[in-house]
């Protein structure tokens, strides 16, 4: 696994890039193969609430199909970033697009998964994943239930699922409207790790099958090398370090030059 990180004029650590026309870098070439996922551009967004500024002129650039992982302590954005790129807040300047068009409000194509499940406790597991009710919902959901493993479990309560089973389905109520982009906000977060490496197997396993744009927050640097084709760190509303991960998949944790990655990660966050 080859890695290049640069430093540029900016204070900005990243890998090889190209300057973006909109200011944000355009990471190198991105081959996804076959993919639904659609490109996201962040430009030049600020976030403010009264005197307290959230976001600084942040910039940037996610190729289509691209699994990206935000990487920062708490409080410096990356929540806020998330409802900004599902269009549940406006940023105070600057805009977000997809595939070329600016995010006015909620959108189909794109789905947020949080960390709590928030399942409807008096609907059962197949109605709380087709909760929308579109048409052929129960065949929908019930597709989706299979990709995650739990379509013997469609007629349960949420009650009786356990942390890791809850959190499946919270994934395939976002799955079941095939996404084009999907934000992962912290969603392994309260797992215990056996669980959370289950998880880790499962999303992978379905955005090597489908491609959808994926941005995952996390603050677990390995989760992000794990799972990520790029990591970048964010700091004070900015985003500060920039680097892409080209290991093969599966990966193994064990490997030096991902440990090495991720200590070097750990620094700049």
């Amino acid at each position: 696994m080859m890695l290049k990180l640069l430093n540029n004029a900016d204070g900005v650590f990243s890998s090889p890039m190209s300057k973006a026309q909109n200011g944000a870098r355009e990471p190198a070439a991105f081959d996804a193969g076959r993919h639904r996922g659609k490109r996201v551009d962040l430009n030049d967004l600020h976030l403010s609430y009264g005197d307290r500024h959230v976001l600084r002129g942040l910039n940037l650039a996610i190729p289509a199909g691209q699994f990206l992982a935000v990487v920062g302590r708490s409080g410096v954005g990356k929540s806020s970033l998330m409802r900004l790129i599902v269009g549940l807040d406006k940023p105070t300047n600057g805009n977000i697009s997809i595939d070329g068009s600016v995010v006015q409000g909620l959108q189909k194509s794109v789905k947020l998964l949080f960390q709590d499940a928030r399942l409807l406790p008096w609907q059962t597991v197949l109605s709380n994943v087709g909760i929308a009710r579109a048409p052929g919902w129960r065949d929908a959901a019930m597709n989706a239930l299979r990709d995650v493993g739990l379509a013997e479990r469609n007629n349960e309560w949420p009650a009786v699922l356990s942390g890791g089973q809850r959190q499946r389905v919270a994934l395939a109520r976002v799955l079941v409207g095939e996404p084009n982009v999907l934000l992962l906000d912290e969603p392994f977060g309260a797992l215990d790790a056996l669980t959370r490496a289950d998880m880790h197997t499962l999303l992978e396993k379905l955005w090597l099958r489908d491609r959808f744009t994926t941005v995952l927050i996390t603050h677990d640097v390995a989760e992000a090398v794990a799972l990520a084709d790029r990591v970048v760190v964010m700091r004070e509303g900015r985003v500060t370090f920039d680097v892409d991960v080209n290991a093969e998949r599966p990966r193994q944790r064990t490997d030096v030059e991902l440990a090495a990655l991720q200590e070097r990660i750990l620094r700049e966050v």
